[in-house]
Formats: structure tokens, C-alpha cells, sequence
């Protein structure tokens, strides 16, 4: 059933980014654009569809701000993949946008997609003024230096470090990099109803952690053509993971216990928020 759910949303988001994209014009940064945004799980704009629905907020507005972080994180993948930061030349199974048209359209390609999030928050479907306010302030938050970027900048400053980092600068970190957005896309359907966001973001902060332990297993164990993207680097750069600092079980272990920290924190809505605790059991089940 999620699985139906997660590509029935994957398939809505995608189709609104066509039409979004449609009206612009037919260049190599607007196809860098589509590249980017093509294909994925989609968790992040999931998350913001059912929280909406958590909130009997309709999908016609909800697309906006699900199809926003999905932008966002575009944004900064096209990013980590440049030579300057991961060097990566495969994402989700296909040639990475530095490397099908070259690194100066990457940048600009990032730069649009991060400008696209905020206009598409900004969009007069996604409510009153002040909802707009809120979304687009509470994105830049978890976007900038105060969230995602300030995760980025940690983890490109652990390579060059003497001695690798502690499982608590590595929660840190990812709680950044890997936390910021899929908080921001856990609260958005609050928001957009102008309700309660706390018990969405603790089940988001356990969330995310699970998450990112999930691709740190993956990264070991997983294969490059079902992940679409290059795997055992973290070990090759010899950068500290929660796999390296915990080892594969505990963490293994560790997952499972936030997904029952999440799953808790959702106790609020009852059986209404079913398909978002199921969202956290996938995550650590998830092959890609």
C-alpha cells in the first residue's frame, strides 16, 4: 500500500513539475532543470502530501510546497555531485548535470532549482499571506547555513580533519545535511494549515537520523544499480560514518529504535497518520 502511495505522489509531483517547466523557455539550463528533477522516491514531497492530508489540507495546494523541497533538494544534489564537492558522475541512474552539459550549467541549474522552491512557496495556491510567509521563511532556515548548507559545510570540513569525527559531531552533522529538509517537508501540511507543527517535527527528527543510518548501511551493502548512484565512497574517503563508528548491527539496530521514536511521536493523530509511520518503517527497508 505505501509503496502504491509513495509512487502515486512521485507521479503527481513529477507531473506538475512538466507543467511548471513547460512555460519556460526551451534552454540547457531549463533541461538541466528537468534532468535534475526527473525521477526518485519522492519521500520528501510525500511527506509534505501526507502531512497536508493529516490536515485535510487539498491536494491542489499541497502540490505547491511538495513540489518545492523536492526542487530544493534537487538543487542540492546537482551541487554535491560537482567536482569541487563529491565528484559524482551518476545520480538516480542516470549522468549527473555536470556531467551531461558541463559545470558552469550545474551551478546555474542548482541556483534555478533552489529559486523555483521559493517561488513555488510563494505561489498564491498555498494560502493567505502569512502561510506563504511562514513556508518560505521556515525553507530558508532549513535550507541556509542554519540547516542543510551548515550540514554540507561540517561534512566537507571533516574530510580535510586530523582525526575523524564523533558520533555526536556526525549526528550533528547529518541533522543538517540529511535532517533539515525532511523536517521542513514533515511540518509543511501544518503549517499549511496554520496548526501545531511539533509533534511532525519530532517524528521528523527521528526520521531523518533513521534515514541517513539507512543510506550509511546502503552505502556498505547496497548495489550501485538498484541505489543509481556510486557507492562505498565514504569508506574510500575514510570519513566517519554511523556504520564505521557504531558498527553494521548496532546501527542496524539503532535505525530501528528511531523508527519506534517516530512512529511514537505520531501518536497524536492516531490511525489518520498510518501511511507516515509506514514511511519511517520503509526507509530503513528501502533498497535505494
Amino acid at each position: 500500500m505505501l509503496r502504491q502511495r509513495l509512487a502515486a505522489d512521485a507521479a503527481r509531483i513529477q507531473a506538475h513539475f512538466d507543467r511548471v517547466l513547460a512555460d519556460f523557455d526551451d534552454l540547457p539550463v531549463t533541461r538541466g532543470m528537468a534532468h535534475a528533477l526527473w525521477g526518485g522516491k519522492r519521500l520528501r514531497g510525500f511527506l509534505v502530501l501526507e502531512g497536508a492530508r493529516l490536515h485535510d489540507i487539498g491536494a491542489e495546494r499541497a502540490i505547491w510546497p511538495a513540489a518545492a523541497i523536492e526542487a530544493m533538494h534537487a538543487y542540492s544534489l546537482v551541487h554535491d555531485d560537482l567536482p569541487c564537492m563529491d565528484d559524482d558522475d551518476l545520480r538516480r541512474g542516470r549522468p549527473t548535470v555536470h556531467v551531461k552539459w558541463d559545470e558552469a550549467t550545474a551551478v546555474l541549474v542548482g541556483d534555478a532549482l533552489q529559486a523555483l522552491a521559493f517561488e513555488m512557496v510563494a505561489r498564491s495556491e498555498c494560502g493567505p499571506d502569512a502561510v506563504r510567509a511562514d513556508l518560505a521563511l521556515s525553507l530558508a532556515r532549513a535550507a541556509g547555513a542554519r540547516g542543510m548548507v551548515l550540514g554540507q559545510a561540517l561534512d566537507m570540513a571533516a574530510e580535510g580533519a586530523p582525526a575523524p569525527l564523533t558520533l555526536e559531531q556526525v549526528t550533528a552533522l547529518q541533522a543538517g545535511k540529511t535532517g533539515a529538509l525532511i523536517g521542513w517537508a514533515a511540518c509543511a501540511g501544518a503549517r499549511l494549515a496554520r496548526a501545531e507543527p511539533a509533534p511532525l517535527a519530532a517524528y521528523a527528527r527521528a526520521l531523518g537520523l533513521a534515514f541517513q543510518i539507512a543510506d550509511d548501511i546502503l552505502d556498505v551493502e547496497g548495489d550501485t544499480e538498484k541505489a543509481g548512484k556510486r557507492l562505498r565512497k565514504d569508506a574510500r574517503a575514510g570519513k566517519a560514518t554511523f556504520v564505521s563508528l557504531l558498527g553494521l548491527e548496532p546501527a542496524r539496530a539503532r535505525a530501528a529504535d528511531l523508527v519506534d521514536e517516530a512512529c511514537a511521536a505520531l501518536d497524536v493523530y492516531g490511525p489518520k497518520a498510518e501511511s507516515l509511520r509506514q514511511a519511517a518503517r520503509f526507509v530503513i527497508s528501502r533498497e535505494s
